[in-house]
């Protein structure tokens, strides 16, 4: 599934949407349903919302949105409207002053529980009412059923336990909820604030396996509070006290990933660090090191939190400038709020007796932020985590709007002056870009330096003659349009990545990394850039029966022998000069039957990006043998195999076929026999794989219903591509899978492996595939 597929988001139930047609937070009123002339004047007056025109509210703790009927709309951007924009963020200390507002920010892990006893003692207890309330929570449902379908009733049991929770001395809004899986975040604001909350966005990353499953990852609520940008992410990062690189890539991954569209459309999405604060909640899940449990409890018990500190390990990455850089973070002064036996205060008791560790933290960044208080709360004893809360005074950028429509007023009159003078024109440091030696899933980048004259422009890259898209789809440029105030510079970023569905093309031919891009300015000419490069074939992207063919590594062959191979038709029977299997699948599966039988979490925990790379160069080259890299990543790298193979296991045309006789075993083996004689060995290897695994779940806590979750989606795809699926055509699919890893073996003329999984002589030889009698 995709992040964005798992995720929700929503506003309170039969009231209108917060976040529609607000003031914009920069002096700008707007609204995206509305475009049309080009007349900064049209932006004056400023209008804000009575206090009468926001809804009344029964009690205190009800949740409203404010009314978007009541709120003006107004005509679209053009370049002088962005050319005013642009003048009043420079000189926005001339109309505004700091005014500071008391937010609260609370992270909490309930470990899949319901709720099951009052919040307030995290929420409310002993503090001032808060202006703004973040809340966010992890391991919302931990159920299957949250994990591949999405739906729980646990995020209406917390919303509406939160709500019921809220500082009673005031009456809040509900702006915005959130959810991916269990990861759900909620932004409450105080009810007369609510008309000066403008532009909320949320948005999804997911970094669990093949960096899409959201069990792990971070959604995040972006929006202008008067005139400050703010945004809030709450984030679950990979578990294990030996993981902190991965954690490491999965902060990384939310920053880069994480884009939040803007009302004016000319302009490129906005990334997390362009907001001026920035709020960061979670379970980090960053452990104690170098400490056994009991030393690390000893120090507890003393209150010796700073001495334990200097154990922690996010202090460590965010000392060595690995995560979190510029960030701060409060001192610690509670004890570890990970890990307790549920409805206890004691630690783990249970097997694996996990070392107490500060999993759940609250970080910052910007500036004119206080914090006030940075504690856990005891008394909740719901999960095997504490609730943690942090209570910040942030300085918010507040519009004077006297002195506001002063300062537009000049800019409006100096751009008449300027207005019509001349053309725009633009330098550019570098038109020519060469790419070397591209590889799979391997991002390369490029940069220049547009240098603007002296005319305020827009510029954009724009579609060639009878093309849909600007550039090629391995290639991007970042920012693709943007405006520039007279003299100054702004840095393109060509990105170029090619993945499962641009590899195919590549790896035959058809395609190669040659591009022309048209830089066009408005109101200006057009200027041509030129992209080149060499692409390295790999077995991702390859079909199935073309690797079969291949008998060397990719790349010992000659780029015409690959060209062919890989256009060459598809038979439903071999020729007998084929592999029986592709043999960069077989190296992967030995690889994970002789180390990974029992790992935990197989399937389901990310590898490592770096470690990829070099298990995708040691396939290409044929140098498995040197192969060093964690079960994890061996285990994606088997995922985003089966991913890019431009014809899936099951072929296409037996998709409907196989989702009409899911449940029936006699008939799904039927469909299964009419598969070219390569996919019906690829498949049949595959189940015998996985039950291999199943026979260890007691060590790796595999279950069939994950396997066929996670393997009916890359065995069985739509032939309709990357449309979304309806539900129920997911289920069907797992189903499908389901019953060859649960029920009877495949019927004789597509006989099971029976001998173990043990050397890559076994497992290619066409005796294994074809000669043994099902067991």
């Amino acid at each position: 599934m995709s992040a964005a597929a798992g995720s929700r988001e929503r506003d309170s139930a039969g009231g209108p949407s917060f976040e529609d047609s607000r003031p914009n937070g920069k002096g700008l009123l707007m609204d995206q349903s509305s475009w049309g002339q080009d007349k900064p004047e049209n932006l004056l007056p400023r209008q804000n919302k009575s206090k009468s025109e926001i809804t009344d509210m029964v009690r205190s703790s009800t949740i409203t949105v404010s009314d978007k009927a009541h709120i003006l709309s107004v005509t679209k951007f053009g370049l002088r409207d962005t050319i005013v924009k642009s003048q009043l963020l420079q000189k926005e200390e001339d109309y505004t002053y700091i005014q500071n507002f008391r937010f609260f920010v609370g992270t909490y892990n309930v470990n899949g529980q319901s709720p099951k006893e009052c919040l307030q003692p995290w929420l409310s207890h002993g503090i001032q009412a808060p202006d703004v309330y973040c809340v966010g929570f992890q391991e919302l449902d931990l159920s299957k059923e949250a994990f591949f379908f999405h739906d729980t009733p646990k995020e209406e049991e917390w919303f509406k336990a939160v709500s019921e929770s809220l500082h009673p001395g005031a009456k809040y809004a509900k702006v915005k909820l959130i959810r991916m899986v269990g990861i759900m975040l909620l932004l409450y604001v105080k009810q007369e604030h609510a008309a000066y909350v403008s532009e909320v966005e949320a948005e999804t990353v997911g970094t669990g396996i093949m960096g899409r499953m959201g069990n792990k990852g971070g959604v995040a609520i972006r929006f202008q509070f008067h005139n400050t940008s703010i945004c809030v992410v709450n984030s679950h990062l990979a578990a294990h006290t030996e993981e902190y690189e991965r954690r490491n890539q999965d902060y990384k991954d939310i920053c880069s990933r994480m884009q939040f569209c803007q009302v004016d459309p000319s302009l490129p999405p906005l990334t997390i660090s362009k907001h001026d604060v920035i709020l960061w909640l979670g379970d980090l899940n960053y452990r104690i090191e170098e400490l056994d449990v009991e030393n690390v409890k000893k120090l507890i018990e003393e209150k010796a939190f700073q001495t334990l500190y200097a154990y922690d390990q996010l202090r460590a990455q965010v000392a060595a400038k690995a995560v979190f850089e510029g960030f701060s973070e409060g001192e610690i002064t509670f004890q570890p709020t990970y890990k307790y036996d549920t409805g206890s205060d004691d630690w783990d008791t249970s097997e694996k007796c996990r070392a107490p560790a500060w999993c759940d933290r609250v970080l910052w960044k910007g500036k004119n932020i206080t914090q006030l208080s940075y504690q856990s709360h005891m008394t909740l004893k719901t999960s095997d985590h504490k609730p943690v809360s942090s209570v910040f005074d942030i300085g918010v950028r507040v519009v004077n709007e006297e002195l506001y429509r002063k300062t537009l007023e000049e800019i409006v009159r100096s751009l008449d002056k300027l207005e019509n003078a001349n053309i725009p024109s633009v330098s550019l440091s570098k038109r020519e870009f060469c790419f070397q030696n591209v590889k799979f899933m391997q991002l390369q980048v490029e940069s220049f330096t547009i240098r603007n004259g002296p005319v305020p422009c827009q510029f954009e890259f724009i579609n060639k003659p009878d093309e849909e898209s600007y550039c090629k789809r391995w290639l991007n440029a970042n920012p693709s349009r943007g405006f520039l105030l007279p003299d100054s510079t702004i840095e393109i970023e060509l990105e170029l990545f090619v993945n499962k569905t641009t590899a195919t093309k590549l790896n035959s031919g058809e395609d190669k990394i040659e591009d022309i891009l048209v830089l066009h300015l408005n109101r200006g000419k057009d200027y041509f850039l030129s992209v080149s490069g060499n692409y390295l074939p790999s077995c991702f992207g390859s079909p199935i029966h073309s690797l079969c063919y291949m008998k060397e590594p990719v790349l010992d062959l000659p780029l015409e022998t690959i060209r062919h191979l890989t256009l060459m038709q598809l038979q439903t029977e071999d020729d007998g000069s084929q592999l029986d299997i592709p043999k960069e699948l077989q190296m992967m599966v030995q690889y994970l039957y002789q180390n990974a039988i029992q790992q935990e979490d197989l399937f389901q925990q990310p590898g490592l990006r770096l470690e990829f790379e070099h298990i995708r160069d040691s396939l290409d080259t044929g140098t498995i043998d040197n192969l060093s890299a964690s079960n994890h990543s061996v285990a994606e790298a088997l995922l985003l195999f089966l991913e890019s193979l431009p014809e899936p296991v099951i072929c296409y045309r037996a998709y409907r076929s196989c989702l009409e006789c899911s449940g029936n075993l006699t008939a799904s083996n039927q469909v299964i026999t009419t598969l070219p004689t390569c996919h019906r060995n690829v498949f049949t290897y595959l189940m015998v794989f996985l039950r291999d695994l199943l026979k260890n779940s007691a060590k790796n806590h595999l279950d069939d219903n994950i396997l066929a979750s996670i393997f009916g989606s890359l065995l069985l795809r739509s032939p309709a591509g990357h449309q979304k699926l309806e539900m129920a055509e997911k289920k069907k699919a797992q189903e499908f899978i389901h019953q060859f890893l649960c029920n009877s073996p495949l019927a004789s003329s597509s006989p099971l492996l029976r001998q173990p999984i043990t050397s890559p002589a076994c497992l290619s030889s066409r005796a294994a595939l074809r000669g043994c009698e099902p067991p």
